[in-house]
């Protein structure tokens, strides 16, 4: 192989001219023919014994030269990449340029890994807010740890109200016609969720036991069943059962049930703590987010396309994990929520980029100023990730090669660098919980952190080619991409959109 030349084009991918010559195709050429001919039936001769010259004769060299084309390119390429010291982020673009008994020549375009230019990233200035915690936020997480230890009592003496679980058999009409779908027995509802459609709930509340009454509804105008869209409907309706939520008193009798204290006093003095200590992380998260987001509009890089759409792939390649944990999968989901497949991946894309952008940032300050990761910090981190998933150090290591554990070590550290060198005012305040969590997924991302993989995620480690790697076919041989289960039930019952 010789890399005949390399060069940036017009659209910024860098295009590679790589020749093979007689000394490697000549034997590539011999070996797909032998191949081949070992397949090969020709008249009056047992398969794969037909003589060389015949075989040549009815097939012509033509097959066996692509054979090795396809044999030799992708090698070749890979040996190009590695002279030219590019880091692709994307499958090339392959094409045939000349081809005869004596070898090929080739070009190779793709999108490559940029510099960044950096800009500002020492002595960012930034706001530490940290949330305090009141009383109201206690009372929050130990109403939610009563919820956890309610239990349910059936109750007989009064009719359902508002809260109860009511377990009912109903029949819908429409027209005075039963519709498909609209038939349950002995099913649980809350009254008061909104599951059902409007109106529907609310008419169970102040009826008896075993008494058969009728719920007179509209169904809405986009309620996703075109022959129910808007139409007038009455269920008949039994209640069988009425079960009611009954909560544990807040005392010091609940503390110990739920947690290691002895008393509800100690018990919320814990909560306050963790709480305190989860403000503490949500305050150094975003702060590192925001400085992160400055170094990033202070750089300059031209970020190829390619480069998001591999981070999208991702994203969605975790959408999809979470999809399967709860019984779903992609298809299902685009057709709960009538998304087309390009709709869905776009609105991923201003996460990936931004990510790929922090990520760009990072290892540019790795670059600047020298940063590399001690061997006990590189073992450390094998041994952390080991302990964590419960796999061998070994296994870690195949998964995830020095190289990489190094780079993300690095930039660990890089975003250290920054926001040690960061003028941060202190303040207080109050933030929703829903920004905090959105502060911490961007800035893990932002950090890309030591690859957390789990066994699953593994296993998919090993079948993903590195980028470097990637090679096409080439063109030519010459020139020339629980809620939604929840909206599926809706239509199958009379239940809300």
């Amino acid at each position: 192989m010789a890399l005949i030349s390399s060069k940036v084009a017009e659209d910024k991918r860098v295009e590679l001219e790589i020749s093979v010559g007689e000394e490697t195709f000549a034997p590539a050429v011999e070996r797909n023919l032998r191949k081949r001919s070992a397949q090969i039936t020709l008249p009056g001769f047992r398969k794969g014994k037909a003589p060389r010259n015949l075989i040549v004769q009815s097939y012509g060299m033509g097959v066996f030269i692509e054979d090795a084309v396809n044999e030799l390119y992708p090698t070749a390429y890979n040996e190009a990449v590695l002279e030219a010291n590019i880091e692709p982020v994307e499958a090339a673009d392959i094409e045939i340029l000349s081809v005869d008994d004596k070898g090929f020549t080739f070009k190779a375009t793709v999108a490559v890994k940029p510099e960044a230019e950096l800009g500002q990233y020492k002595g960012l200035e930034v706001t530490r807010i940290l949330v305090p915690v009141d009383e109201s936020r206690i009372d929050e997480q130990l109403s939610a740890t009563r919820e956890r230890n309610a239990r349910m009592v059936t109750v007989t003496d009064r009719p359902a109200k508002e809260g109860d679980t009511a377990i009912i058999d109903f029949e819908g009409f429409v027209d005075d016609v039963p519709f498909e779908g609209g038939k349950g027995e002995n099913y649980p509802l809350v009254l008061g969720s909104g599951t059902f459609i409007p109106g529907f709930e609310e008419q169970i509340v102040g009826k008896e036991i075993e008494q058969p009454f009728d719920v007179n509804v509209t169904f809405p105008e986009a309620y996703g069943v075109p022959e129910l869209n808007g139409k007038p409907a009455v269920f008949k309706v039994v209640i069988h059962e009425l079960k009611e939520k009954q909560l544990p008193e807040l005392d010091d009798e609940f503390a110990k049930d739920v947690s290691e204290f002895d008393t509800l006093a100690e018990y919320r003095a814990d909560i306050r703590a963790k709480l305190e200590e989860t403000a503490k992380q949500n305050a150094d998260i975003t702060v590192e987010n925001e400085l992160m987001k400055s170094v990033v509009a202070n750089m300059k890089v031209d970020l190829p396309q390619a480069m998001i759409e591999n981070r999208i792939d991702d994203l969605v390649r975790d959408f999809e994990h979470r999809l399967r944990m709860q019984g779903l999968n992609m298809e299902q989901f685009l057709q709960y929520t009538g998304e087309g497949v390009e709709g869905f991946r776009s609105t991923f894309a201003p996460q990936a980029e931004q990510q790929v952008l922090v990520r760009l940032a990072l290892e540019a300050i790795v670059k600047a100023e020298g940063i590399t990761p001690t061997e006990e910090q590189l073992e450390a981190e094998y041994t952390r990730l080991s302990e964590l998933h419960g796999i061998e150090v070994s296994r870690i290591k195949e998964m995830v090669p020095p190289a990489d554990m190094t780079l993300d070590l690095a930039c660990n550290m890089a975003i250290d660098v920054v926001k040690s060198h960061a003028v941060i005012t202190e303040s207080t305040g109050e933030s929703a919980e829903d920004d905090a969590d959105e502060a911490t997924d961007t800035a893990d991302e932002s950090k890309k952190k030591t690859k957390k993989t789990t066994k699953k995620e593994a296993e998919e480690a090993e079948e993903k080619p590195a980028p470097k790697k990637r090679t096409a076919k080439p063109k030519a041989k010459a020139k020339e991409s629980d809620e939604a289960k929840e909206s599926a039930e809706a239509k199958e019952t009379p239940e809300a959109e």
